[in-house]
């Protein structure tokens, strides 16, 4: 009988374990939505599975975000749509939060201009308005109608 209660468990913890990251870069990060509002250092580690957010505030941490098959915060782990829905905009795609934080396309490439050092995407219906901006190897996510802002720089 206990055995049955442990196997859910153990594959939810499965999804935060340790893992080793190939890429490690502190980034000046921002994010600012109804349920979070973040400005200051941050480190983007990522490996080809893997992505995780550390969050600073004067030089101590402040928040981790793992995101894996599931999205893992101070909260515990919930499915990327659980986590828009909470976090950012339930009408987001699920892999949006992944993508913006590795200057990725969003929305499967929709009004994509592609730009001599990046690309600009601009998506407008009646549940957002974005505009994304990736050059420089800046990263800009502003959603006007959900007032929601990420900002991803480099430190240099």
């Amino acid at each position: 009988m206990m055995r049955i209660f442990l196997l859910p468990i153990l594959f939810l913890l499965a999804g935060c374990s340790i893992k080793n990251y190939e890429i490690n870069e502190p980034k000046i990060i921002v994010i600012k939505s109804s349920q979070l509002k973040y400005a200051d250092l941050g480190y983007i580690r990522s490996s080809g599975t893997a992505l995780k957010i550390d969050l600073y505030e004067m030089g101590n941490l402040a928040k981790s975000i793992e995101i894996n098959n599931m999205i893992c915060v101070d909260d515990g782990c919930m499915l990327k749509s659980s986590f828009n829905e909470k976090y950012l905009n339930e009408n987001y795609p699920s892999d949006i939060l992944e993508n913006v934080i590795l200057g990725r396309e969003i929305y499967n490439g929709k009004n994509l201009k592609k730009l001599s050092d990046g690309f600009v995407q601009d998506i407008k219906d009646e549940y957002v308005d974005i505009h994304y901006e990736v050059k420089n190897k800046e990263i800009k996510f502003k959603d006007r109608k959900n007032a929601i802002l990420m900002k991803i720089s480099s430190t240099r």
